[in-house]
């Protein structure tokens, strides 16, 4: 579990330092909210391929491999010469992250049969994902105010090559002949491009939503994700098969994943920077106080573990992305003479969400698909939070700095009662989803394998060997 701690903290610590970063290269706006949604698009961009790779070259050798692209991303960032290269590094290291997701959470699904061993694990999994983001921007925060923004970036190097050595220790788990795929080029291709197209669209609507470049922007994101979706109909191995969107169990993981992102993922990001500009909050001040949510989240998720087994994993999504939007709902209502205590209740309601909805999240993610495809289970699942929360994080930017620094107060409570409203439809969405099922076995494209073919059969790792 140590490699999603890394990729969650390297996720989560840039987002104290982006002001400051932003600053050195005189990026403006644009540039946070590039910053903000690099890493984001990247892992958007690669989790699904890396799902379906770590199924079929193997989950420990995908972590080796990422790992060690997560370094030499870290050290690319650590000497950006411009704002341009740094957002590069972060989408990079976002491209190596979605390894470490997906080969880890994917390997969970075959060492772990589904039941108590495997909701206990995914529970621990969610933790992780709240470790890191707890961990990351303090201590980005403090590295930066002792020595700089770009020393966290070599921190993370350092990190992600003690993962690297780590992970030999691991268990290799692969797919079956029978159950592997080729790599669909077409499909990587389109996503990526969607992403990269609906991220900038959403940047741009700082100057209108009606401006001609925005409007551009989202007709070629559309046309794009128009495209992806014809190349996976087309395609005999598609990395997401489209037949499992009507599987209500899978719909319900994608949708949950998505609104998660969009909506808590991205309001997150851009708290900090909310407090060290408006609330005038240190940047170490904005990483404690952005701690509320995290530490929250993670004590949380492993707490859901001892939840009783009768409570269905929908439901529990459902309570989640509830408290969620209660707690977004309570982050609205600052005003110029506002304490940062104010936002305390807030975070930590938000914190109970979270943490409910990623041990949710990480046990459908590996049940909602056939047997040997826990990777692309797990990528489809990331893919669809971090898709949300690079559009999130572009538009929590964009509705907070709408009216200029003078109206930053006003724009949050915007930007928090949007985030609110987007938790209550995926609420509506996910409920939309009613015919659940504990052990679905959905049928896939030709030449994969059938419903009715037994779980294969994977020696469990002792605890030394989790990572």
């Amino acid at each position: 579990m140590s490699g999603t701690a890394l990729v969650m903290a390297v996720f989560s610590a840039f987002v104290v330092s982006v002001g400051d970063s932003a600053r050195t290269f005189h990026a403006g706006v644009a540039g946070e909210a590039w910053g903000l949604s690099g890493m984001s698009l990247g892992l958007a961009a690669a989790l699904l391929t890396a799902g379906s790779l770590a199924d079929d070259l193997g989950h420990r050798r995908v972590l080796r491999y990422s790992a060690g692209v997560l370094a030499a991303a870290s050290v690319a960032g650590a000497i950006a010469p411009s704002m341009e290269i740094l957002v590069a590094a972060r989408v990079l290291q976002g491209v190596a992250g979605g390894g470490i997701l997906a080969g880890g959470l994917g390997s969970i699904g075959r060492t772990f049969a589904s039941g108590p061993a495997r909701t206990h694990a995914t529970a621990i999994w969610g933790a992780a994902v709240g470790a890191g983001v707890t961990v990351g921007p303090l201590a980005a925060a403090g590295l930066g105010q002792a020595v700089g923004w770009r020393s966290a970036f070599w921190v993370e190097a350092a990190a992600a090559g003690a993962l690297m050595t780590a992970v030999t220790r691991l268990t290799e788990s692969r797919a079956t002949a029978t159950e592997r795929r080729s790599l669909d080029l077409p499909g990587i291709a389109t996503l990526g491009a969607a992403m990269a197209l609906l991220t900038a669209a959403l940047v741009e609507t700082r100057h209108g939503w009606l401006a001609t470049t925005t409007l551009l922007l989202l007709g070629g994101a559309t046309l794009m994700l128009g495209a992806f979706a014809i190349a996976e109909l087309r395609s005999r191995r598609p990395m997401l098969d489209p037949q499992l969107l009507a599987q209500p169990q899978f719909l319900a993981s994608f949708s949950g994943a998505l609104f998660t992102g969009l909506a808590v993922v991205g309001l997150m990001s851009y708290a900090p920077a909310l407090m060290q500009q408006a609330l005038h909050t240190s940047v170490l001040g904005s990483a404690a106080v952005l701690a509320a949510w995290s530490a929250t989240s993670m004590v949380v998720a492993l707490a859901a573990s001892s939840l009783p087994a009768r409570l269905p994993t929908r439901t529990r999504l459902l309570i989640g992305l509830a408290l969620a939007g209660v707690g977004e709902a309570r982050l609205t209502g600052l005003g110029t003479e506002t304490s940062w205590t104010r936002l305390l209740p807030g975070l930590f309601i938000t914190g109970l969400g979270t943490g409910t909805v990623n041990a949710a999240l990480g046990s459908i993610a590996v049940e909602s698909v056939p047997p040997g495809r826990g990777g692309m289970g797990s990528g489809a699942n990331n893919t669809a939070r971090y898709l949300g929360g690079a559009a999130g994080a572009a538009l929590a930017v964009s509705i907070a700095t709408a009216g200029g620094a003078h109206e930053l107060i006003n724009g949050w409570n915007t930007a928090a009662l949007v985030a609110a409203g987007l938790c209550a439809l995926g609420v509506a969405i996910v409920a939309s989803c009613r015919q659940w099922r504990r052990d679905p076995r959905p049928a896939l494209a030709a030449g994969t394998t059938p419903a009715t073919t037994p779980r294969v059969a994977v020696p469990t790792p002792d605890a030394s060997n989790a990572v």
